[in-house]
């Protein structure tokens, strides 16, 4: 299990932080916007992939990265762990504290990007990235990030849509360019003997019913764990 002491450094609140976003201002502006025009984004329903992932872990403490309007935080929650979620979008972020209300369910919501959350290291029993938008730079500052929240036997469970990465833009004006982003083979590339792979492969996905996304047939799953 993540030690006490570090992840009590983590705020808990019922709702976004009041300390003012963390991150790239362009970033958070895109995403808001984005979530701003429509009234719900996601199918509300937790991914698939991390509900068949974690079945089988003992609930400790959870990183979401990228909670989006907090469908997979709130799962986690109520099944017993002690969430802390991560998101650019303040957007998102007050839909998901609305809906962990309603739900009943506590949740520590952070409004900054990975990179900038100056999370404590080594403090999650499992860190989840469910389909991420992570910019990639030149250090791989977001796939070490992912790596250095992650406790001594805990898991880091990355999911993302097969064939992105080799995505090609159909029109010049496509803003979207797979090179500019964080895939899982990136992330599994830097997994050294400290680290155990579980799971690396392409499966079916679990398609929810509504929201964006929905058209993506098949997932990437890397679920990794930290030896020591």
């Amino acid at each position: 299990m993540a030690d006490d002491t570090a992840a009590e450094a983590l705020p808990a609140s019922t709702g976004p932080s009041t300390d003012g976003y963390a991150g790239d201002p362009a970033v958070r502006d895109a995403w808001d916007t984005r979530y701003s025009e429509r009234h719900q984004l996601w199918s509300g329903q937790p991914n698939g992939a991390l509900v068949a992932e974690v079945a089988d872990l003992s609930p400790g403490r959870a990183l979401d990265v990228g909670c989006g309007e907090g469908a997979d935080a709130i799962w986690l929650a109520r099944s017993g762990w002690d969430v802390t979620a991560l998101e650019v979008s303040g957007v998102a972020l007050a839909r998901a504290a609305a809906h962990a209300r309603d739900a009943g369910a506590d949740v520590r919501w952070v409004h900054a990007g990975l990179v900038e959350a100056a999370l404590p290291p080594a403090s999650f029993d499992l860190v989840s990235a469910q389909y991420p938008a992570l910019l990639r730079t030149p250090d791989s500052a977001a796939e070490r990030a992912l790596l250095d929240a992650v406790a001594p036997g805990g898991v880091l469970l990355l999911v993302h849509h097969a064939g992105m990465d080799g995505h090609h833009a159909e029109r010049q004006d496509d803003a979207f360019d797979p090179a500019a982003y964080v895939w899982p083979s990136m992330v599994a590339a830097l997994l050294g003997d400290d680290w155990r792979i579980e799971v690396d492969e392409e499966r079916p996905r679990v398609v929810p019913e509504g929201g964006a996304g929905a058209h993506h047939t098949d997932d990437v799953v890397l679920r990794a764990r930290r030896l020591r």
